[in-house]
């Protein structure tokens, strides 16, 4: 059983984005494992037509990112996820048994629990956040 949780990687919405990295930071936190599925990257096409023919659009003619599975199965929206997790029935919602932690995963390319995907790495390598050694 694996958590996934479907994104935009280009989103021009900031709503999106931030509860997108909701999300991500509340399941690192609780140390459940999942998979990040973009589908906006190249390739991603099935997933996507999977993620809008699989899940709930309540306000929007397509059901915007987050949406979060259980494998096949569908968990719900943000806000069905962040109802869950104030209420602290998350390993309900997500459908994993209580107290599931385990360490990070990497599959496909999309990492789990805390670190950065390479995609985000290459970016920060081009923004300059390199460092300088110091001189004596």
């Amino acid at each position: 059983m694996v958590v996934k949780v479907f994104t935009s990687g280009i989103s021009g919405n900031k709503e999106v984005k931030k509860r997108q990295q909701r999300v991500c930071m509340i399941l690192d936190s609780k140390n459940i494992t999942y998979d990040v599925i973009d589908i906006t990257e190249p390739g991603k096409e099935a997933d996507k037509e999977f993620m809008q023919q699989n899940s709930n659009a309540k306000d929007a003619k397509h059901p915007l990112p987050p949406q979060i599975f259980n494998d096949e199965a569908y968990c719900g929206d943000y806000d069905e996820f962040d109802l869950a997790n104030e209420n602290d029935e998350l390993e309900k919602f997500l459908k994993v048994p209580a107290g599931l932690s385990s360490n990070t995963k990497v599959e496909n390319g999309h990492v789990a629990n805390g670190t950065t995907s390479s995609r985000e790495n290459s970016a920060e390598k081009e923004s300059g956040d390199q460092q300088v050694p110091e001189s004596n």
